[in-house]
């Protein structure tokens, strides 16, 4: 299967699900956008060593960190593997005198230890393609937005603000173009996740 490699883009609070954050993961080359919901703990480990800062006392993952290099133990890459239901699952590839390992991980967690090991992130080609935000390299500025899937149905009717199950496809593609313009990606990440329903 093809990798695709990330970066951080961003973190922003969510304004809908208290305590939750969106992390936004962008492919290096190229425009997609993958959103992903963590948790605030995991948001505050990775916006630590984001901003170069020094808690002190080491957190969790400064812990993992410190007891995986006192045993000798590298982490070489983060792999989002599988994207099941809304929720993505990831592995961490480590490396033991030459020995690879893969251990699994919440997503959020190993972001926050890819950031300490100062490692790449990669999820897959079909990851990417079913639940990545495609920006268009034209209307990148602007912030307009366009959903990876296919757009396959039209129509029209009513916009219900709190329940998506009564809007069309359509109406859903042009929810997400709008959540992506004004980076509420918590929002635009659930969009993407009632379109997936349906067009799985």
């Amino acid at each position: 299967m093809e990798k695709v490699k990330l970066e951080i883009i961003g973190l922003s609070y969510s304004q809908t699900q208290s305590g939750a954050y969106a992390l936004v993961l962008s492919e290096v080359n190229g425009v997609r956008r993958l959103p992903i919901i963590i948790g605030g703990f995991e948001a505050q480990a990775i916006a630590i060593e984001l901003e170069n800062m020094v808690p002190s006392r080491p957190l969790t993952h400064d812990l993992f960190k410190n007891f995986a290099e006192a045993f000798n133990i590298k982490v070489k890459e983060v792999i989002i593997y599988n994207l099941k239901e809304g929720i993505f699952y990831s592995k961490l590839i480590c490396d033991k005198e030459g020995k690879e390992v893969e251990i699994d991980a919440r997503t959020s967690d190993a972001i926050a230890l890819a950031v300490r090991f100062k490692c790449n992130v990669f999820t897959y080609e079909s990851i990417l393609g079913s639940a990545g935000i495609q920006l268009d390299q034209e209307d990148e500025e602007s912030g307009i937005a366009t959903p990876i899937e296919d757009p396959k149905k039209s129509s029209s009717g009513k916009k219900d603000k709190s329940d998506l199950s009564g809007l069309t496809i359509k109406e859903l593609e042009t929810r997400l173009e709008r959540a992506v313009e004004a980076e509420n990606y918590e929002l635009a990440s659930k969009i993407r996740d009632e379109i997936n329903k349906r067009t799985s």
